[in-house]
């Protein structure tokens, strides 16, 4: 046994680029992406990728340097999914949704050689290279055309994508990772705190990601995905490599609203797709929420679902996976996965059951929730805090040039979420808040999360975020911001404060009742969708404490 050992036969770098050959062999005469009148081939996009590579190459990009694209959902950004790290480079999506401040910082931080721009956002990296020092060297751009955009070719366009297409070799050899540590896809986080960081992904935890997810969501052969999911969030949850394993149909949308997605369903039979619990939200909420003629899976994740919007997708005809990541794992290494006996409970009790994050992945090595204080694990009694931590193949690298920041998100083991949940008696583990949303009153550990679900139960109630709000007496007390349903979808008189209050006081304990509700017409956003509670808890913040003679008991 100890003569028998790796050799180039049997250790191979693990990478997800291989998928493309081989949905091109098998799939080939099958459609991969289609968008508005274009349909693709797999045999297409193989092609397309390859030449892609090429001239990306021959353009003077070398191993190891960092290409970054600015685009929705589009052929072109799902194509280069595959492109940029094919030609040996690392592939940076840029969230389309930030400023042209944080545009302009990411590609410096990010020493970006080169940038794939949409036409429809072309103005907004123009501003955001306007804002680069003098002295800085300008990365070439590469205009993505597209007739409803379009763009004047200015000095700044180095070329255009589909010149890139015609210039390249479609016999190009691309470029195989040296090591399957090698680095492949920079992300830079949300921003939810205020200071993106940039996280590494290698090939091998990519490649980890995406096969474990394949398998988690029982994804069959050949099914038709509708891209509700920003590419730009995480590289879609890996589902870019993971439709070429298996030879999905990727329908892109560049316009992401209810209706569109509706007649996107009905046009191409959709039979899956992905998306945060806005999305969610959005999907019960519209007026075209008709119950579906067939059944389409959604996977959601991205921040914990309220039980009462999981259960009001699925009465229209979604059948919901609820899986849990963040973008230092690229993907879902957490899954709610569903057993059998769940089916014959009520369906208010089933939606609470899958609103729960649940267990490791099968590639997952192990995930906890911890005492930070100790070390050790909490009781495994649903009720006691402590900070989620996972180990596993798809664990990020690190950050990027953030030495510090790796050490303190990456150690003795673990990688350590920053996110507060509890580990039910079943082994199943629930998110309870960000560390940071935890709101401490009276002594009491207050879940925003646990306030925010019995808010969403309210009919009238579209969006609800819960934050701290500073009291004198009780050091601080649940502030919830509420955004109300308009038209239809809000049946008879507006709530008011006093009523939302009353509505908790039934619901839940005293001492979690929101002592103040402020109505907004919306509430403020992240790039990715996420609720800016940091901008909230800053209002909250500006409030005044009410005087200690005015409050009531919350006993």
């Amino acid at each position: 046994m100890d003569q028998l050992k790796p050799s180039k036969a049997n250790s191979s770098p693990l990478t997800t680029l291989n998928f493309l050959e081989r949905a091109a062999t098998v799939y080939g005469d099958c459609p991969s992406v289609v968008h508005n009148n274009t349909t693709y081939t797999w045999h297409d996009t193989h092609r397309r990728c390859l030449r892609v590579a090429s001239s990306i190459s021959s353009n003077g990009i070398k191993r190891g340097h960092v290409v970054s694209v600015v685009a929705p959902n589009i052929p072109a950004m799902y194509e280069l999914q595959f492109a940029v790290p094919m030609s040996g480079a690392v592939l940076n999506n840029i969230n389309i949704r930030l400023d042209t401040h944080t545009i302009s910082v990411l590609l410096r931080h990010s020493e970006s050689k080169l940038v794939f721009v949409d036409s429809q956002f072309l103005p907004l990296v123009l501003q955001a290279v306007s804002l680069f020092p003098k002295s800085y060297q300008r990365p070439p751009l590469i205009l993505i055309e597209d007739d409803e955009f379009p763009s004047n070719l200015t000095a700044e366009i180095y070329s255009t994508y589909e010149k890139m297409v015609e210039n390249g070799d479609p016999e190009f050899e691309w470029v195989c990772p040296i090591n399957e540590w090698d680095p492949m896809i920079l992300n830079y986080t949300s921003g939810t705190t205020s200071s993106p960081k940039g996280v590494v992904h290698c090939h091998r935890g990519i490649f980890i990601v995406t096969i474990d997810t394949i398998i988690d969501w029982s994804l069959p052969k050949q099914p038709v995905y509708l891209w509700t999911l920003p590419i730009f969030h995480a590289n879609g949850w890996s589902f870019p490599w993971g439709m070429a394993a298996v030879g999905g149909t990727n329908v892109c949308l560049r316009k992401l609203d209810a209706t569109t997605i509706y007649a996107a369903i009905r046009r191409y039979r959709v039979t899956h797709m992905c998306g945060a619990p806005v999305v969610l939200n959005m999907l019960c909420n519209s007026p075209d929420g008709k119950p579906l003629e067939k059944p389409v899976k959604i996977l959601t994740a991205g921040a914990p679902p309220p039980a009462v919007i999981l259960a009001r997708t699925e009465e229209l005809g979604f059948v919901v996976s609820h899986g849990y990541g963040l973008t230092e794992t690229a993907g879902l290494p957490v899954s709610c996965a569903w057993k059998r006996e769940w089916n014959r409970l009520p369906a208010t009790e089933r939606a609470r059951m899958k609103s729960r994050q649940g267990v490791r992945t099968v590639g997952m090595t192990e995930i906890d929730v911890i005492d930070p204080s100790t070390g050790s694990g909490v009781k495994r009694d649903g009720c006691t805090l402590g900070e989620v931590v996972l180990r596993g193949g798809c664990v990020m690298l690190g950050y990027l040039k953030d030495l510090e920041g790796t050490n303190k998100a990456i150690r003795d083991g673990w990688f350590y979420t920053g996110d507060v949940g509890v580990m039910h008696a079943d082994g199943y583990m629930e998110i309870k808040d960000r560390s940071k949303d935890v709101i401490i009153s009276g002594g009491e550990n207050i879940s925003s999360v646990e306030v925010e679900s019995v808010l969403y139960s309210h009919p009238a109630v579209n969006e609800v975020a819960v934050v701290a709000r500073p009291d004198e007496y009780w050091g601080e007390t649940p502030c919830a911001f509420v955004s109300l349903k308009s038209g239809e979808g809000l049946k008879g008189d507006k709530p008011t404060e006093k009523e939302m209050i009353e509505f908790c006081r039934a619901k839940m304990p005293h001492y979690m009742v929101p002592k103040t509700v402020v109505f907004k017409d919306e509430l403020p956003k992240t790039s990715t969708g996420k609720i800016q509670k940091f901008v909230l808890r800053e209002i909250a913040k500006a409030m005044r404490s009410p005087p200690a003679s005015s409050r009531k008991s919350r006993m």
